[in-house]
């Protein structure tokens, strides 16, 4: 009798204790982007990708119930400012991801720095977060900046190109991916020109590229400015005459619009749907059953940082609140989970170490379709990463 009473008293404190334990709270993401504007397809893309793994997790991200809040950045860092401002004062978010350009990027980054809050990029990876300012708390989930250009630099000294004319907006990103380009290329730069971010008439600046003499064109027009450009450039006739080598211009977002005048240009990503990949064949499957399009890099990187999240999140059990700990998860996590773009991990500078492929437009139909024709840089590692002091 009295091991039977034990017993039942053992049990009923049990219960009591499982009833007093608090729930644990739902995990909080914040996502910003631009969500309208010339840009919005970069940003939905982003999010489509990152919501798709959400759902493919059963509405959970490591085994918790995860309430995701998006904003819309504007691509103005004033905005970007203020968004971020609410999601980690106001709604309290455990991480944010996708931050948008690099120009909203850096102009966000000292409040999250502040707050400690786990940060993963889904569209920029910049210099300055790289090096010496490397940062326990964020990651880029996309690339350093530098990379894809990069990959075209190591492109066109196979193709032996002995002069290149550049072209990009004037911001941060665009500067750093022509200083990329010219990193690897060893030939003559013609002529670099900067156009403003808001610029969408290229008419005087193919002028010059037709009188430059130029073997290739390098550019960095994303979204919009891409379609302009790809449009302008076949008006002018010279998709035909010149050789175009690219990086965020003809892509799964410019396509629909492009259709068959991008016929010919090279990109250089760090994935495409065009890749032949397990992880890769499952996602694009999946996200055209899901929105019915083809996905882009964009959405390649929201799933994959959705996914990292998911291992993270899952290390760290009910400890989400230790920022320190949370981070550490993330950067570990780089390494097991199953990238859409092949082998994958966090450099110590918590950019990705990552392949660079070359795909080029061809015709396909009445359109155009991406193929893979190389790999310029295999599990490439960012110049910076020597001046990060994390290890």
């Amino acid at each position: 009798m009295k091991i039977k009473k034990l017993t039942l008293s053992v049990a009923s404190a049990a219960a009591l204790a499982i009833l007093a334990a608090p729930a644990m709270a739902d995990v909080k993401i914040g996502f910003t982007g631009p969500m309208s504007g010339p840009a919005a397809s970069l940003g939905q893309d982003q999010y489509d990708g990152f919501m798709l793994a959400v759902e493919k997790y059963q509405g959970k991200l490591g085994g918790q119930a995860t309430t995701v809040i998006k904003e819309d950045d504007q691509v103005k860092p004033e905005v970007g400012l203020q968004v971020v401002r609410k999601l980690l004062d106001r709604d309290h978010v455990d991480a944010i991801v996708g931050l948008g350009f690099t120009n909203v990027l850096m102009a966000v980054w000292p409040q999250i720095s502040k707050s400690g809050k786990v940060a993963i990029a889904t569209n920029s990876g910049p210099e300055a977060l790289a090096g010496a300012g490397c940062k326990p708390n964020f990651f880029s989930a996309a690339w350093e900046s530098d990379g894809p250009a990069e990959s075209m630099g190591v492109y066109a000294e196979q193709q032996k190109y002995g002069k290149v004319f550049l072209m990009a907006p004037n911001y941060q990103a665009g500067k750093e991916m022509l200083a990329g380009f010219k990193r690897f290329y060893k030939g003559t730069v013609v002529n670099e020109i900067y156009t403003p971010l808001s610029q969408t008439d290229y008419s005087t600046e193919i002028s010059q590229l037709q009188a430059s003499g130029a073997d290739a064109v390098f550019v960095f027009y994303p979204g919009g400015l891409g379609i302009n450009f790809v449009k302008q450039m076949n008006q002018a006739g010279m998709l035909d005459k010149l050789p175009v080598l690219s990086v965020f211009t003809v892509d799964g977002t410019t396509l629909p619009a492009l259709k068959g005048l991008a016929a010919g240009v090279v990109a250089g990503a760090m994935w495409d749907a065009s890749l032949d990949i397990p992880e890769s064949k499952e996602f694009v499957q999946a996200f055209q059953a899901k929105y019915k399009r083809t996905p882009s890099l964009y959405a390649a990187t929201g799933y994959d940082a959705a996914s990292i999240l998911n291992v993270a999140i899952a290390k760290v059990g009910d400890k989400l609140s230790d920022n320190a700990a949370f981070a550490a998860a993330v950067k570990a996590a780089g390494s097991e989970f199953k990238s859409v773009r092949g082998p994958f991990q966090f450099n110590n500078n918590n950019m990705p170490i990552e392949n660079f492929y070359a795909f080029k437009a061809v015709k396909d139909g009445n359109g155009v379709a991406m193929q893979q024709i190389g790999t310029p840089l295999a599990m490439h590692k960012d110049v910076y990463h020597q001046e990060c002091k994390m290890k």
